[in-house]
């Protein structure tokens, strides 16, 4: 017991002491890790800097663990198999104030960090490496992910949630470990990159970029990333965490336009340059309108829950707007859709009925029909959907407001 009691005093006085920990994720890097980890203790060694060198260790089957523990670096096992899930493993082990992780391939120089640790010690909570600015070496990346993967992904991270970062995917990245923590980063696969620089970027985090060059990693395998899959993965987490660029702005736009053409054709068939448009285009125009509302109302869906669970920030002007609708008024709101709706059709059954429910002019009753039908859907669409907003937001505890400045929505 009392051996227990001093290794831990040893573990507590190493981490108070340590400033930086330079994290390397591995899976069977045996041909480069060696290298790296010697950069990195020839890097902490020539610049006085108290810190480690951790290994997160991914199920290594070809001796990367004890070519670590022989370098000197510290190995910590993480048995959850991924990328995100070795990082976020290895930041909750790390001991240093500061965290620089790179990859273990040897396609970064961790012998020369100067420039993390000087934005990180200015107060910076995120130092990302910048491979674009800094230099990509013939052979480093793919033609797919240098022209087309990284700044279409970066593109629409930018676009999405207005960050600065120009490079969301360089591996190469040094954070402050107490905040990335509060981030409370969950993703196990490659999109754990873009995870983080969200994430930092929605909750104001100061953030800043240094040139990095990349080089040819130096290892005979192939590499563990899978270009289409790790690339959709990224792209599907930037939507999902954006339930405003996914659902609401497309759900808007099909909402509107559908609205317009519907008023449009309804009082009678339009010409455009020699082209009819009839009832066939109002059906599709009416379908726009439903689509639409389905979308948006999954907007709220997403973003009740998201914030629920914390994979989206709060939003108070959000939440006070759901408070001020109630549940009632959208249910009246939905019963005058219903019944606009069932007075059209009624008005459609008395046509029918004036014609001895015999044969129709289909250009006519479907002008009566097709908004029947899309004023009783979107009211069913209305009711059901504020019962379901209604039942997320009784689940769990209230959501809080943001401390401080108010978090960008999203």
């Amino acid at each position: 017991m009392r051996d227990d009691v001093l290794e831990h005093d040893r573990e507590r006085t190493t981490a108070a002491a340590c400033e930086l920990t330079i994290l390397m994720p591995c899976l069977n890097e045996a041909e480069t890790l060696g290298r790296c980890i010697a950069k990195a203790s020839a890097f902490l060694a020539s610049r006085g800097i108290a810190g480690e060198i951790l290994i997160a260790d991914n199920g290594s089957t070809d001796g990367s663990q004890a070519i670590a523990e022989a370098g000197g670096a510290r190995v910590v096992p993480i048995p959850t198999r991924g990328y995100g899930a070795a990082l976020i493993g290895g930041i909750a082990a790390a001991r240093g104030r500061y965290v620089i992780m790179g990859d273990s391939d040897d396609s970064y120089d961790f012998s020369n960090l100067d420039a993390f640790v000087a934005k990180l010690r200015e107060g910076y909570a995120l130092v990302m490496g910048n491979r674009f600015l800094g230099g990509i070496q013939p052979g480093a990346m793919p033609p797919l992910h240098r022209y087309l993967g990284n700044p279409v992904l970066t593109g629409i991270g930018r676009l999405l949630f207005r960050s600065p970062v120009g490079d969301f995917h360089c591996g190469l990245r040094g954070f402050d470990r107490a905040a990335m923590l509060r981030l409370d980063l969950r993703a196990t696969g490659m999109e754990f990159a873009s995870e983080m620089v969200v994430k930092a970027t929605v909750q104001r985090l100061r953030i800043t970029e240094v040139p990095t060059t990349l080089s040819p990693d130096g290892r005979s395998r192939p590499p563990h990333l899978r270009s289409w899959r790790d690339g959709w993965r990224h792209l599907r987490f930037l939507l999902l965490f954006s339930p405003r660029g996914l659902f609401l702005y497309p759900g808007a736009a099909m909402f509107a336009l559908g609205g317009l053409l519907t008023a449009w054709l309804l009082p009678a068939p339009r010409m455009v340059g020699g082209v009819t448009f009839d009832i066939h285009t109002l059906l599709y125009a009416a379908l726009l309108l439903v689509v639409g509302m389905h979308f948006m109302l999954f907007w709220v869906f997403a973003k009740i829950y998201g914030m629920r669970e914390g994979i989206v920030p709060p939003d108070p002007g959000f939440t006070g707007w759901l408070a001020r609708l109630q549940l009632e008024r959208v249910l009246i709101a939905a019963g005058i859709l219903v019944l606009a709706g069932l007075a059209l059709g009624v008005v459609a059954l008395g046509l029918w009925q004036a014609e001895a429910f015999g044969e129709l002019h289909a250009d006519q009753t479907m002008r009566l029909v097709i908004p029947s039908a899309v004023l009783i859907l979107l009211g069913l669409q209305l009711a059901s959907g504020s019962f379901f907003a209604s039942v997320l937001e009784i689940r769990g505890a209230p959501i809080a407001a943001p401390a401080g400045p108010a978090a960008r929505q999203s």
